[in-house]
């Protein structure tokens, strides 16, 4: 039985189309490095704070209606907090309010070739725009390593931080195609680590060509996500293209079947929520990927015996979690089951992730 067979994903050959159709480069300039450890996130949008105001008159910086706008979102109490921590964050950072903000679901393989789905777990990016061809790169999952970087179109990419060599890659493959060719302020954070098994590039890429694709896009459209698809693929053609379809373009509920043809994508039913079932990813903490391989397979071995009924990779390869399709009913006693298992042998407990079948990124207003 397949993952997707197990869920009740009923592919069918009716279903709905899809819409919408580290390392440094040896004799590059080094990367200018600033440290944003001290960089705190606001607690609430209280009375008589003091809000950050996009740097007005700096060279390089314009300030328009939309670095106003997209600031807003970093004090707004009813705005989710991770948006709010990245909208905040480039304002602490860059001195810039963003002009947009981004979320991107973390996406993963359902076991059967060509399905995948995304989780209900985000990456998002702040962009904003400038025009002096600088790029200033910050994360605080690697706060010691923020980063400003000449914006070249061509020849070897500048030194900088193994975490933002991708994210750079993806903005020179913007400017080259016309998006942000005078440089941009970005900040990028995750709501998940490598530690979680999910893939962390992927989501992150997509976030930064839509945040700052939108930036340059006309009022009231939207970006062209097949385009941008395009372009993610032949800038880092070592990503996951099937994973990143998935966080472009997926739909709550549903996985999302790709093909090759007029047809190159379709939807088809999985939503183990609506029939009684959880999709749970459960992570070992294993030090070595051999036994790491081992631990997970304990961990699903247990949790068949306590009623799970398939697991597989969330990626084409195994690491260091599986999802588990399980009853809702018998959730409790899998955790309990797993966690028995480890405990006894004196291992750490896996960690557990409930994940839903989400839809696909979106602007955050």
């Amino acid at each position: 039985m397949t993952a997707a067979e197990a869920a009740g994903a009923r592919a069918t050959a009716t279903a709905p189309p899809g819409t919408a159709d580290s390392r440094s480069a040896p004799g590059a300039p080094a990367a200018t490095r600033r440290d944003t450890a001290g960089a705190t996130a606001p607690t609430a949008a209280e009375p008589g704070t003091t809000a950050h105001t996009p740097a007005e008159g700096k060279p390089g910086v314009t300030v328009s209606a939309a670095d106003r706008a997209g600031g807003d979102l970093a004090r707004r109490a009813t705005a989710d907090p991770l948006y709010r921590l990245v909208a905040y964050a480039l304002e602490a950072a860059h001195g810039r309010a963003p002009a947009a903000v981004w979320s991107a679901p973390y996406a993963f393989h359902l076991g059967s070739p060509g399905l995948v789905a995304a989780a209900g777990w985000p990456a998002a990016a702040a962009a904003a725009p400038r025009t002096d061809g600088l790029v200033r790169l910050s994360s605080l999952g690697h706060p010691a390593d923020s980063c400003d970087l000449p914006l070249t179109l061509s020849g070897a990419p500048p030194a900088a931080p193994a975490w933002a060599v991708r994210p750079y890659a993806v903005l020179r493959a913007l400017a080259r195609a016309g998006f942000g060719r005078g440089g941009t302020d970005l900040h990028v954070q995750g709501s998940l680590t490598a530690a979680a098994g999910l893939a962390t590039a992927e989501p992150s890429e997509c976030a930064v060509a839509l945040a700052v694709a939108d930036v340059h896009t006309g009022p009231g459209e939207e970006p062209d996500r097949s385009g941008l698809a395009r372009l993610l693929a032949a800038a880092l053609p070592d990503g996951d293209d099937a994973l990143r379809r998935a966080v472009l373009f997926a739909r709550p509920g549903t996985a999302l079947l790709l093909g090759a043809g007029p047809r190159p994508q379709r939807y088809v039913p999985f939503d183990p929520a609506a029939y009684g079932a959880r999709l749970v990813l459960v992570a070992v903490r294993g030090s070595g990927s051999t036994d790491r391989a081992a631990e997970l397979a304990r961990a699903v071995a247990c949790a068949r015996r306590a009623g799970a009924l398939s697991a597989w990779p969330p990626g084409p390869e195994p690491g260091r979690s599986v999802l588990v399709l399980l009853p809702e009913a018998r959730l409790t006693a899998v955790r309990a089951a797993v966690a028995e298992e480890f405990r006894d042998r004196g291992r750490p407990v896996p960690r557990f992730l409930n994940i839903a079948v989400a839809g696909a990124a979106r602007r955050e207003e």
